[in-house]
């Protein structure tokens, strides 16, 4: 039986050496979030960027929902996805990290692809339940992850996607010693997801961890 290779930093280099090049301002970013400390683990992986913009493109996606945007890597990576007429709607708390995404989408030239939302997830969620959307994509708070899933589903257009990161948890959620509530949270998503007969899904090792699941 075949397994995953192990990819080591050499090899990780390679890949994105020969992989989608990055838009100039996706490289802003990433050079941005260096300087945040420890915060800079809520941004997501270049393979995740490449995957995502991937996603969209084959998919033929036209309109987004974002849950969680931080400083706006991802959602900077799918609206340069995204068709001319595309949108996104990007949902986030923090309004300081927000006003320095949204600097980004201009800089960009993506500003006019991006609706922000800036107040708790679920509160925002509720103020657009009646839209519906080809993608949601979920990288907030792990602890709703569940919660913003089974929203996702209902605003969801026939055969639309939901990708939610963090799925892998740092490889902890295969750790029987490691018991905090956010692990615990995320393996119970998992376990749900795995069970769930309304979608097909697959885990992918990209970042750290991507659950893709398509509705049937």
């Amino acid at each position: 039986m075949g397994s995953d290779l192990n990819i080591t930093k050499h090899l990780q280099d390679y890949i994105l050496k020969n992989g989608l090049k990055l838009h100039p301002i996706q490289k802003e970013i990433i050079d941005y979030n260096l300087s945040l400390g420890d915060s800079k683990r809520m941004q997501i992986s270049i393979s995740q960027c490449q995957f995502l913009h991937l996603i969209i493109k084959v998919s033929k996606i036209k309109k987004v929902l974002e849950i969680g945007t931080f400083t706006g890597l991802s959602t900077l990576s799918m609206a340069l996805a995204l068709p001319e007429e595309g949108c996104i709607i990007a949902l986030d708390k923090n309004e300081e990290t927000n006003k320095i995404a949204q600097k980004f989408f201009k800089k960009a030239n993506q500003d006019h692809k991006i609706k922000t939302i800036i107040k708790p997830a679920l509160e925002s969620l509720m103020s657009i339940r009646n839209e519906k959307f080809d993608l949601v994509f979920i990288d907030a708070d792990k602890m709703n992850y569940q919660k913003y899933y089974e929203i996702s589903l209902d605003l969801l257009n026939k055969e639309g996607l939901v990708i939610i990161d963090n799925v892998l948890w740092h490889g902890e959620v295969v750790n029987k010693d490691i018991n905090d509530k956010y692990t615990k949270s995320i393996r119970d998503l998992n376990n749900f997801i795995s069970k769930d007969k309304r979608i097909e899904k697959v885990m992918v090792p990209f970042g750290d961890g991507m659950t893709v699941c398509r509705v049937l």
